[in-house]
């Protein structure tokens, strides 16, 4: 399975309950902090198309700017994924 991979900003108060939300869920994923380093908000833009945290991405499934019931309405319409993360 791929990593997931999380894309945030500290500070911010969704990336905060995407992270939270993710640990209780024991979702390992790796997070890639984008006002910090230029190269990780690059490949945020260039995958999403946005530069708004946080935003999921596994493979071909991104969530962008999103807050947990908007992650989850997106997570139920891919099972696929849901069962990749187990959730």
């Amino acid at each position: 399975m791929n990593t997931p991979i999380l894309y945030i900003k500290n500070g911010c108060p969704w990336c905060d309950e995407a992270l939270s939300y993710f640990r209780t869920n024991n979702v390992r994923l790796e997070t890639r902090e984008v006002r910090s380093n230029k190269v990780f908000m690059e490949q945020m833009l260039k995958l999403s198309g946005q530069s708004k945290t946080p935003t999921l991405v596994l493979g071909d499934f991104i969530v962008a700017d999103f807050d947990i019931g908007e992650f989850q309405t997106a997570l139920n319409q891919a099972p696929t994924v849901k069962a990749q993360l187990g959730l």
